[in-house]
């Protein structure tokens, strides 16, 4: 995880630079409206409920899983029961198989003792058909001579991908909170000048060179004909295991082709690849280190599978609270619907949803009547790229060429002035709200570099301040669905969250389960999610934009993106990412999820 001081991550995605826009008033805010809000939401809270139903009884819900479709059902039938209208479950795009673990079992046999064997198989990984036994291996090659000792020698093995991982004693607290000291910092921060993201501009290196050998290491296994690929869990221990996508089967690179393009895992058509497994650390070392003795160490896994081919469609769910006199202007909050399948989805995204949809059902409760139309957007492919909310953008507002990745990173690396394709409803557009930081509760909101939005943000924090809630921050994060609406020039915006356990313990992990969410804090966010909602829908003029720049690459000088030619180029650069809010290293970003729509920046101020 990286550390906090001095982070300075330049938002890539964006394609715009905060306008020299001069700061507004902060409009009034309806404190008898906030009193109804607030009373509604502490005393009459149907969060744990939203929380708990999706969680538990829905489940994981990976995107285009049978789960991820009762989810879209549900959602949609649960807003129309609170009074929304025009509820839909809205096509975004073709996303591709859907996929559903059926069964799994793994096993050891280490010099004569059997030991179940603590992991969980990535999502889009085949079945073993049947349980299959074989010697594992650890493959310690560092270039291509290394690989010629292993030829012919690992046809139906179990390998193990990586070295054994540390585990640190855990004396630092796994949950806590933003301290006030923190948050200040936050909010004083300025822009500055990234000596570390200056240090990543020449890309290359030791750290491409190592990108690259894993490529082709990752090929010899399938022309070796490996059984299983197993890896340790990353960012946790204690039992704690985080789990993503599957690697697809490696494809031949296509020269003048998109880092970002090419089959992912889920796509129509996409080559079977190998069934992967992430390992509890602990155990993964102890084989490890048994291999690394000689001792020889037989693996016994039975994977079940079933991929969803009958729809390759992706969906989100949309429902609204018609406005009056500026109905057909758009205020839009929302949080992704689609999960990881280890564990429940509860904290990302669960609590986003449960915070978004609370905050719907209290203002139809309330009966309060918005000037503008309040819409709010479950997202589905989030995990895998923004997928359901750039859909969506691309379909109602506005599109980067044709909308796809690789029309993304053209803009990006052509320094010219992205093609932007407005459509009608653009104009009509004021804010989307977005929540996707775990069940930490609502402590700020970042600005996304636009420093006009300061004293409206204040204002609407005002009458939260004894819920300590009250920063407003420059930054711009990543790695979330807002960005789809930042990219084409459209105000959005992540609320800052106590980070509780999230990363620690629940981020893509088996321990993403309802236990770990916290009632008051789900139901504050709530409150204050539907404050903004409201207060964005009742102001006379729409929310101050920023004014688009002129291509991403010309907000980072001497950067030459075309010059990379592949993801992992990209990933290794020594950016900054987020992904679902949080930091991430390079490594730990889910497999295809491109990079540029993670990097983010982050700023605070001292020392």
């Amino acid at each position: 995880m990286f550390k906090r001081e001095r982070l300075a991550f330049l938002l890539v995605l964006t394609m715009v630079a905060p306008g020299l826009v001069l700061a507004q008033p902060a409009p009034a805010v309806e404190r008898p409206a906030v009193d109804r809000i607030r009373d509604e939401g502490m005393n009459r809270s149907q969060a744990m409920a939203t929380m708990k139903y999706l969680s538990d009884v829905i489940g994981a819900r990976l995107t285009n899983s049978p789960a991820q479709r009762r989810a879209n059902a549900w959602t949609k039938e649960q807003l129309e029961k609170w009074g929304m209208k025009n509820a839909a479950i809205d096509p975004w795009g073709e996303f591709g198989k859907g996929w559903e673990l059926k069964r799994f079992t793994a096993s050891v046999d280490a010099n004569g003792e059997f030991v179940a064997f603590r992991s969980y198989p990535k999502a889009w990984s085949p079945s073993t058909n049947g349980a299959i036994t074989g010697d594992v291996v650890y493959v310690d090659a560092t270039d291509e001579a290394g690989l010629e000792k292993y030829k012919g020698k690992l046809k139906g093995a179990i390998v193990f991908t990586a070295p054994e991982r540390r585990v640190e004693p855990g004396f630092a607290p796994v949950a806590t909170r933003t301290s006030d000291d923190e948050l200040a910092k936050l909010d004083a921060a300025k822009p500055q000048d990234n000596v570390q993201q200056n240090r990543g501009r020449q890309g290359g290196g030791a750290g491409a060179g190592n990108q690259s050998f894993n490529q082709r290491k990752y090929r010899f296994y399938f022309e070796e004909g490996v059984a299983v690929l197993v890896e340790p869990s990353q960012g946790t221990d204690s039992g704690t295991i985080r789990v993503m996508g599957a690697s697809p089967a490696p494809t031949a690179p296509v020269p003048g082709q998109s880092p970002f393009a090419g089959p992912r895992v889920y796509s129509k058509g996409a080559a079977p690849t190998i069934p992967q497994l992430v390992a509890e650390t602990e155990q993964y070392n102890r084989v490890y280190r048994l291999l690394k003795q000689g001792i020889p160490v037989k693996m016994t896994v039975d994977l079940a599978v079933q991929f969803f081919e009958d729809d390759l469609q992706g969906y989100n769910t949309i429902a609204e609270i018609p406005g009056t006199d500026l109905a057909d202007e758009v205020v839009m909050i929302g949080g992704h619907l689609d999960s990881w399948h280890a564990g429940n989805g509860s904290t990302d995204n669960g609590a986003g949803v449960t915070v978004t949809m609370e905050a719907m059902r209290i203002l139809a409760a309330t009966g309060l009547k918005p000037r503008r139309t309040i819409r709010i957007a479950l997202w589905t492919g989030e995990e895998q790229g923004l997928l359901g909310a750039r859909g969506y953008v691309a379909k109602n507002f506005a599109r980067i060429g044709d909308g796809s990745d690789n029309a993304a990173f053209a803009a990006m690396a052509g320094g010219g002035r992205p093609a932007l394709t407005k459509l009608p409803a653009y104009d009509k557009f004021a804010a989307y709200f977005n929540l996707d930081n775990g069940t930490g509760q609502i402590r700020g909101i970042n600005m996304q570099g636009n420093e006009a939005l300061r004293p409206i943000f204040r204002g609407w924090f005002e009458p939260f301040h004894d819920l300590g809630a009250r920063t407003v921050s420059i930054n711009s994060v990543g790695g979330t669905d807002h960005l789809a609406f930042t990219a084409v020039g459209l105000p959005g915006f992540q609320f800052i969250q106590d980070p509780i356990e999230y990363f620690g313990r629940t981020w893509h992990t088996t321990q993403d389960v309802a236990d770990r969410t916290i009632e008051e804090d789900l139901k504050r966010s709530a409150i204050i999610m539907a404050t903004f909602a409201y207060n964005a829908a009742m102001s006379d003029e729409k929310m101050p934009r920023q004014q688009m720049a002129g291509g991403v690459a010309s907000l980072i000088p001497g950067f030459d993106y075309r010059a990379l030619n592949d993801e992992q180029a990209f990933a290794a650069l020594g950016l900054g990412h987020q992904v679902c809010g949080y930091p991430v290293r390079p490594e730990e970003l889910p497999n295809g999820f491109p990079s540029m729509f993670a990097v983010s920046t982050f700023f605070r101020d001292g020392a």
